[in-house]
């Protein structure tokens, strides 16, 4: 089912989880046993994230470093079509521009439509350092808004190449949205432009960056609305759980932790730190569904404990 028509069919909150890949050669069953501690809050929909190759260095005997790519956490759609198959719940594979040719992702479309999976994600893709050029004759999506052109046209039937009585696929195709605007980008204006151009291309729906304040949230709306943009807006709320990530968030994901959450956290002792995070997210999660927000998304990662516990005291409150 698609995940637009999960919201549409909701007739209380929905509460959905995005969880990462193991790293290349580890076992699965760590984050499998992570997403069976979650289906007590009967999530719609699950995100599992995909990662381009990227470089790294290792070092040899003689003490030099070698330079190597390659990708570290393989695994997006083997995970999906086991979640699925095993929980029976949708999942939502992310699609990425960068590092993936036009016809890998094609590939990787068509394996999806065979398993039953009818959601993705289509995101450009962080900057992994890797600038490997295509193969010859191959091309590549420059951005989030090609890479949902492809995904469209493979809805309408048509493939890279001219294919005879090609069967189109039914992909509901997710975006992000950037409540404190995406890096890049010159201005907000612009960025919401964009968003609005990659919806006209074929997208259903947004999900939002991670915020820690729901006025963050309420603006970007706003102004999507104003914009013209009607698509769902799901916000995506990730639990602060350790002082690193007061440094590390803002640096990887340029969001801003609110004033009032950092000092409590700074003063805190480490051990304290994640029920400082979880009662925040608490919070911040009521003031959104008080907004009237019908689906909220956790960036789960691998780790559920702390959303575990945000979710059973939103039951507690619901």
């Amino acid at each position: 089912m698609h995940v637009t028509e999960l919201l549409d069919r909701a007739t209380a909150p929905l509460f959905s989880f995005e969880i990462i890949p193991p790293l290349r050669g580890s076992s699965a069953a760590k984050l499998m046993s992570a997403v069976e501690a979650l289906m007590p809050f009967n999530p719609p929909f699950i995100d599992v994230t995909s990662h381009s190759a990227q470089v790294v260095y290792e070092e040899l005997p003689d003490g030099t470093l070698r330079r190597r790519i390659k990708r570290k956490r393989p695994g997006t759609i083997g995970i999906c079509a086991a979640i699925k198959s095993r929980f029976g719940v949708e999942t939502v594979p992310h699609l990425l521009c960068h590092g993936f040719t036009r016809s890998e992702t094609e590939d990787a479309l068509i394996e999806l439509d065979y398993l039953g999976i009818q959601n993705v994600m289509a995101l450009h893709g962080d900057d992994t350092g890797v600038q490997k050029k295509p193969p010859p004759g191959a091309s590549v999506n420059e951005s989030a808004l090609d890479l949902v052109a492809q995904i469209h046209s493979m809805n309408q039937g048509t493939y890279l190449e001219d294919l005879v009585d090609a069967v189109p696929t039914n992909f509901c195709i997710g975006v992000a949205g950037y409540p404190e605007k995406h890096f890049q980008a010159p201005n907000m204006a612009w960025d919401i432009d964009f968003l609005k151009r990659k919806l006209a291309a074929g997208a259903h729906y947004v999900t939002t960056q991670m915020f820690f304040g729901p006025g963050h949230f309420r603006r970007f709306v706003s102004q999507c609305r104003a914009a013209g943009i009607s698509a769902p807006i799901i916000p995506g709320i990730k639990v602060l759980t350790s002082k690193r990530q007061l440094q590390l968030l803002p640096k990887r994901f340029y969001v801003e932790i609110p004033e009032a959450l950092a000092e409590e956290v700074i003063d805190a002792s480490p051990e304290h730190v994640e029920e400082i995070g979880v009662r925040w997210c608490v919070k911040q999660c009521e003031a959104l569904l008080n907004y009237g927000t019908s689906c909220i998304h956790f960036y789960v990662m691998q780790r559920s404990k702390a959303v575990r516990q945000v979710m059973e005291r939103l039951q507690r409150l619901l």
